[in-house]
C-alpha cells in the first residue's frame, strides 16, 4: 500500500513538473498571436463574473477594436453561477467558454489540480504580482477589484462621505445607505466579516437601524448611488481616476479594511479558440490595456497606480492574503453566511444578471435579461 501511495505521489509530482515546463512564458508581440488568431475562425467565448451583462461591454469593444475580425462574446453572470456552470458542463463533456473569469478564488486551484486548466504565461510573465497568479501558469490575475465606501458627494458634501464603519452609523445616513446582500456575492460577505470582526455583531445591530437597502449584484449600489437615489454605498467598486463631471466619488478607508482581490482568468482544456484565448490573456495583461481600459488597479508591478494611491499590496488593510483565505474556507463561509442571513433575511428579487441556463453561449440583452433575437 505504501508503494501504491509513493508511486501515485510521485506520478503527481510529474504531472507538476510538465505542467510547469509545458508553460513557456509568450515571447510572441501581440500582433504575431493575432495573425494565428484569426486562423481560429474569429470569436471568443469568455465566462465573465459580473452583475449585469452589458458589465464588460468596455472590455468587448476595446478588444474587437484592436483586433478586427475577432468577436469577443463576453457572457457575464454571477461567479458563483458560473463555477457551477463550469463544473457541470465538465461533467456534461461540454464546455463552452475557452476563457473563465471569476471571483471565485477557490476553484481556480481545484481546477488546477483536475486538469481542467491549460497552463499559460502571456508575455509580462514576471511583472505580475507574485501572489496573483500561479506559478505553473494554471491561472492568472488579470484586474484587480475593490469594494469600499463609494459616496455621491452633492447629495452629501465630500467632507460628509463616510469613510470607516461607524461612520455608516451616524443619524444622518438612515435611510441613506444601499448594500448588495452579503449572503449573496462573497466579496461582500467578507466586507462585513472583518467589519464585524473589528467592530463587533453591535456594528451590524446598529446598521439595521440605519434601514440599509438591500440589493442584488455589485453594480446597483453604485448605479443608484450615482442617480441619487442612495447617498452611499460600501459594496460597490469605483474609478481610481473619477470623472470631475461625476458625482461619485470612490474612497478608502482610514482605519478600516476594505476588500480587494486580483480577478482570476484561466484558458479553459479543451478551448476551441487556443490561440485568441492566449491573444486575449496577453492583451487584458499588456502594460497599455492595463493603464488604459481598466480604472482600478494594475496586477503588474511595473504600471503605476493613479495619483494619491499606493499599489494595492502595500495597502495593509487590503487584506488580500485573508480574503483569499476566507474564500477556501468553504464551511467558515458559509456558517458566517448563516449568521448574516439572521439580521438580512433571505435574498429577494431576481438574479441582476438574468437566467443564462446551462450552456450560454452570447450575453443577455441588458434591457429585457433574455438571450439577443438570432443574428444579432
Amino acid at each position: 500500500m505504501k508503494k501504491i501511495l509513493a508511486l501515485a505521489t510521485l506520478a503527481l509530482s510529474l504531472i507538476g513538473i510538465t505542467a510547469a515546463r509545458a508553460a513557456e512564458v509568450e515571447t510572441r508581440s501581440l500582433d504575431e498571436i493575432y495573425e494565428q488568431a484569426l486562423k481560429e475562425g474569429g470569436s471568443l467565448t469568455v465566462y465573465a463574473g459580473g452583475d449585469t451583462p452589458d458589465q464588460q461591454d468596455g472590455i468587448k469593444a476595446a478588444f474587437e477594436k484592436r483586433f478586427p475580425g475577432i468577436t469577443l462574446n463576453v457572457v457575464v453572470d454571477y461567479s458563483k453561477v458560473h463555477s457551477a456552470r463550469l463544473d457541470q458542463q465538465f461533467e456534461d463533456r461540454h464546455v463552452i467558454p475557452d476563457i473563465i473569469q471569476l471571483q471565485t478564488l477557490q476553484d481556480f486551484p481545484r481546477w488546477r489540480r483536475e486538469g481542467k486548466l491549460v497552463p499559460y504565461k502571456p508575455a509580462g510573465w514576471d511583472s505580475i504580482y507574485s501572489s496573483f497568479k500561479d506559478q505553473t501558469g494554471a491561472w492568472t490575475g488579470v484586474f484587480v477589484d475593490a469594494f469600499s465606501n463609494v459616496a455621491n458627494i452633492q447629495a452629501l458634501g465630500k467632507d460628509d462621505a463616510p469613510l470607516n464603519a461607524p461612520d455608516y452609523l451616524k443619524p444622518e445616513l438612515k435611510g441613506k445607505i444601499v448594500s448588495t446582500y452579503p449572503n449573496d456575492d462573497d466579496a461582500v460577505l467578507f466586507w462585513y466579516k472583518q467589519t464585524i470582526d473589528r467592530h463587533g455583531w453591535e456594528w451590524m445591530q446598529g446598521l439595521m437601524k440605519q434601514q440599509p437597502h438591500f440589493v442584488r449584484g455589485t453594480q446597483a449600489p453604485a448605479d443608484e448611488v450615482a442617480a441619487g437615489k442612495y447617498a452611499v454605498t460600501f459594496t460597490s467598486d469605483g474609478s481610481l481616476r473619477p470623472d470631475e463631471k461625476s458625482p461619485v466619488r470612490f474612497a478608502l478607508p482610514s482605519n478600516d479594511g476594505f476588500v480587494a482581490w486580483a480577478q482570476r482568468a484561466a484558458i479553459v482544456k479543451g478551448a476551441r479558440h487556443l490561440e485568441t484565448a492566449r491573444l486575449y490573456l496577453n492583451w487584458l495583461l499588456d502594460k497599455d490595456t492595463q493603464q488604459n481600459v481598466w480604472t482600478m488597479w494594475s496586477v503588474r508591478t511595473d504600471v503605476q497606480p493613479p495619483a494619491g494611491y499606493k499599489p494595492v499590496w502595500e495597502y495593509s488593510n487590503a487584506n488580500l492574503s485573508a480574503f483569499e483565505r476566507f474564500m477556501a474556507d468553504r464551511d467558515g463561509v458559509e456558517r458566517f453566511r448563516s449568521r448574516i442571513q439572521l439580521y438580512v433575511g433571505d435574498v429577494q428579487g431576481p438574479s441582476s444578471a438574468g437566467v443564462l441556463g446551462m450552456t450560454p453561449t452570447r450575453a443577455l440583452d441588458p434591457a429585457t435579461l433574455k438571450a439577443p433575437a438570432t443574428g444579432k
